[in-house]
């Protein structure tokens, strides 16, 4: 979906709007700066104890009144750099689309990552190897050019197992910040990414932004086999629905959460 041209938030304009952070950025410097753009939010509940069961050990499962979220989180990224590099045009956009659920160690919340599958090969190799995280090739087409986003996407990366996720979707309202306290809220707000090394340690990774600015959706699932690739079963159910037009972030190196 096309959105209105608008100037790119600076760092320091990132920072300064991240005072409702439950914690403070880290006093080291950030390393990357996104821009998330033309998000879907698509959340189902599920069991917590099965959900339990895939994560790595020292991470501790997330719920809301006793149940766990699984999220698929298709969106692109218009702008994509790393602190210290020239800007390289090929490898400033990213398409992506990650599934997730919301785990927390020492205190923090954050989000723990199933798969993040991309379209370019060198960002998913970085990824891997400068944050240990499970960044997969795809193959994407998508159309952000008219009222409903269309997004088809086919893993072809053989290090993890098959999986797609076609759908069309738009906003069915204004966006708006999610309600302090709210699911939405608990869903979104996460503030750190966890993984976990080679060596079983786990990372994590800070990211700060603007508090979101959702508006509830509506999707067309045709294809929905990306979450089930990792063992996961989501429950037959209309999911919950949210749309981000745009979001600036700064994320930090990971580095071992204890």
């Amino acid at each position: 979906m096309e959105q209105p041209r608008r100037m790119m938030m600076t760092a320091d304009d990132i920072l300064k709007a991240s005072t409702h952070r439950p914690w403070p950025t880290p006093d080291t410097p950030w390393a990357m700066r996104q821009v998330w753009s033309d998000l879907l939010f698509a959340h189902w509940p599920t069991s917590a104890a099965g959900l339990a069961s895939l994560l790595p050990p020292g991470l501790t499962l997330d719920t809301w009144e006793g149940e766990a979220w699984v999220g698929v989180v298709p969106f692109r990224m218009p702008y994509l750099s790393i602190r210290g590099l020239p800007n390289v045009p090929p490898f400033m956009r990213l398409l992506e689309i990650n599934v997730r659920t919301y785990v927390s160690a020492d205190g923090k919340p954050g989000v723990y990552f199933f798969s993040l599958d991309a379209d370019n090969p060198v960002a998913v190799e970085v990824a891997r190897r400068w944050y240990s995280l499970p960044y997969l090739n795809a193959r994407f087409d998508c159309d952000f050019t008219s009222e409903r986003v269309r997004y088809d996407v086919v893993r072809s990366d053989q290090r993890a197992a098959p999986g797609a996720f076609r759908a069309t979707y738009r906003p069915t309202s204004a966006l708006r910040p999610a309600a302090t306290g709210s699911l939405e809220d608990w869903l979104t707000a996460r503030y750190a990414l966890y993984t976990s090394n080679r060596r079983g340690r786990i990372l994590r990774g800070d990211i700060t932004h603007s508090p979101w600015q959702l508006a509830p959706a509506e999707a067309e699932l045709q294809t929905n086999t990306i979450a089930q690739s990792h063992g996961i079963t989501l429950a037959d159910t209309a999911p919950l629905l949210h749309y981000a037009a745009r979001l600036d972030v700064l994320a930090w190196p990971v580095a071992h959460a204890r």
